[in-house]
């Protein structure tokens, strides 16, 4: 799964990269977001103009009864995302690009509690994560809630050694294709929901810090003594 992330870049450099008009502001870098808080993500809507906004981390579909549904949906399995009632909409309707510079991942040993490890690229380019997005009408307001999930997929070779899962990740050739409002063609879709290559990433243990969401700061990101993790 993908349950925290970073977002660490100002709203006008996130702009300039995926030439997005930006709809937010810059509200500083943020090392420890967490599901049911707000994300910046890129959307495409129909006239063409690409989007830099926030959703709440969550997917809430449209016919839900109760939000609270939005704690079980951070993430769409892509193996599931076309016939899930919560996703089948969105994935061929909905898709947007969620921008990081890393993510967590906590690793499973023996004799110890879990470790986490940040993942980034090795480049340290930004991670374009693939999302999905949905909105949904308070009854009792009457106000409009957008939120969104974001894809996983099974592991490459590096995320293996860390957990089984992983977030779907976009190469820069692919975003075009995957914000495209008016692509609904399944076959096409299912091309892009592969891990991303291995050796673009690596992975270094991190403070337990992260591990609570009252925790914030640039301190989370930093290495502790430990392997780095490459392909």
């Amino acid at each position: 799964m993908c349950g925290r992330f970073t977002q660490q870049r100002p709203t006008a450099e996130l702009a300039e990269l995926f030439r997005a008009e930006p709809l937010v502001e810059d509200t500083g870098a943020r090392f420890n977001v967490a599901p049911s808080q707000g994300v910046i993500a890129v959307v495409q809507p129909p006239d063409d103009r690409r989007l830099l906004t926030t959703f709440r981390w969550g997917l809430i579909p449209s016919w839900a009864q109760d939000p609270k549904i939005g704690y079980r949906t951070i993430n769409a399995r892509a193996e599931t995302v076309f016939t899930s009632p919560v996703f089948r909409t969105s994935i061929r309707k909905k898709r947007c690009l969620i921008p990081v510079d890393s993510f967590y991942e906590w690793r499973r040993t023996e004799d110890r509690p879990k470790q986490p490890y940040a993942i980034r690229r090795r480049d340290g380019a930004p991670l374009a994560l693939a999302g999905l997005w949905s909105s949904w009408k308070d009854p009792l307001s009457e106000e409009w809630l957008r939120s969104c999930s974001i894809v996983t997929t099974t592991p490459n070779e590096l995320m293996a050694r860390i957990h089984d899962r992983m977030p779907l990740i976009l190469a820069p050739g692919a975003w075009e294709t995957w914000l495209d409002p008016t692509l609904e063609d399944v076959a096409e879709l299912r091309g892009l929901l592969v891990p991303s290559p291995a050796a673009d990433l690596e992975a270094y243990p991190v403070s337990t810090l992260v591990n609570s969401t009252r925790n914030e700061g640039a301190a989370l990101i930093e290495r502790i003594a430990g392997e780095i993790l490459t392909a």
